[in-house]
């Protein structure tokens, strides 16, 4: 699939090839070539360059970009041209690389940030941080600055929740720019991705409370829309009951839970939820058992519900630390291999090698009175 860069570059190429351009002639400038092609300065800078890279343009600092004087044999150009503002790194050359993360916990994400971290140096690469709270305009301003910036080959990024897609993240992946996501994907976006196989977890979770003896079990969780890590567990969660005997077995659903999504955290959001829960737990007496998509909301369960002797409460992650929370039967994800994936797969991406777009990442149950190993 042609890029938007290579777009570009390609219908610049044939207006020289058709005469419309001429030895000399200025060619349209980064800002009114994005107008045309309705993308962003990031691209139409990358179509420049590869221009200037072939031969056929030259850009003067203050003037714009023109047709170069003297032409190579237009034959030999082939379409579409490629290249990109900074060449793939051979060797032990790793560079710099950017970690877009909305925020850490000790439940979930700082093993992942110290696993990056150590990966990186490692590899001898540099590391930028940043975070972005969980919201998408913060994580477009990132990724727009820091790939403008041109100090940094390529990035890791952890998505944020949300109901589109980051538009600044999208359009690097169709420019061909180095990208690595971490623990979630973007269905039908071809960039890789490392994260674990949440169907599966979801689903190994669903089955140890059904093997307890419980028949109706109810997932809650945020939105799910376009948050895959979610989706995909919910999916999980009702593939389960799909191989038990139908009408033995109750799901049940709450998804419209929002306290606990970054920059959501307020006394009146945190009263909603509650309030929510609470009533769901009238409507739905005979539920024994939740899976929570997370460990916040595990806990948000415990308040509402104080509990209960045949109530349990299971998740996502939990701190190793019970100090820090109290524990629960979860899911434990495998952050520091995730962490060690993403920079390797990121650096064989600086190297100009091709890559798998999806690397899974093992799981394991831990019961609530055990730390597991």
């Amino acid at each position: 699939m042609e890029s938007l860069y290579e777009r570009i570059s390609t219908h610049v190429l044939e207006e020289i090839r058709s005469g419309v351009l001429g030895p000399g002639d200025r060619v349209a400038s980064e800002m009114e070539l994005a107008a045309q092609f309705e993308v962003s300065r990031i691209t139409s800078k990358r179509a420049l360059e590869v221009l200037r890279e072939a031969g056929l343009i030259e850009r003067i600092r203050g003037k714009g970009s023109f047709v170069v004087k003297h032409l190579p044999d237009l034959e030999g150009v082939t379409t579409p041209l490629k290249g990109a503002l900074r060449p793939a790194r051979r060797g032990n050359v790793p560079g710099t690389i950017a970690l877009l993360i909305p925020d850490v916990s000790e439940a979930y994400g700082l093993e992942l940030l110290q696993s990056i971290e150590e990966s990186s140096a490692a590899a001898g690469a540099n590391l930028i941080v940043r975070r972005t709270r969980g919201r998408q305009a913060d994580e477009e301003q990132a990724v727009e600055s820091l790939v403008a910036s041109g100090e940094v080959d390529g990035l890791i990024v952890f998505p944020v929740h949300g109901d589109f897609y980051n538009a600044s993240l999208l359009r690097q992946v169709l420019d061909g720019f180095p990208i690595v996501l971490v623990d979630r994907h973007l269905s039908g976006i071809p960039v890789s991705a490392v994260h674990t196989d949440n169907v599966a977890a979801s689903r190994a979770l669903t089955q140890r409370l059904l093997d307890r003896g419980h028949r109706q079990i109810a997932f809650v969780s945020p939105p799910p829309l376009n948050t895959s890590s979610i989706e995909d567990r919910l999916e999980g969660f009702r593939s389960a009951f799909a191989e038990q005997k139908p009408g033995s077995y109750h799901a049940h659903h709450l998804t419209e839970l929002r306290s606990t999504l970054p920059g959501s955290f307020t006394p009146e959001s945190v009263r909603s939820d509650l309030e929510l829960i609470r009533a769901f737990r009238h409507r739905f007496p005979g539920v024994t058992a939740f899976v929570a998509c997370e460990y916040n909301l595990a806990r948000m369960l415990d308040r509402a519900l104080g509990r209960p002797r045949e109530l349990v409460i299971s998740c996502f992650d939990s701190p190793g630390d019970p100090i820090a929370g109290p524990p629960f039967l979860h899911v434990r994800q495998n952050q520091r291999e995730m962490g060690r994936q993403a920079v390797d797969l990121l650096l064989a991406q600086l190297r100009g090698e091709s890559v798998p777009k999806v690397s899974l990442v093992p799981f394991e149950l831990v019961d609530a009175d055990r730390n597991g190993t």
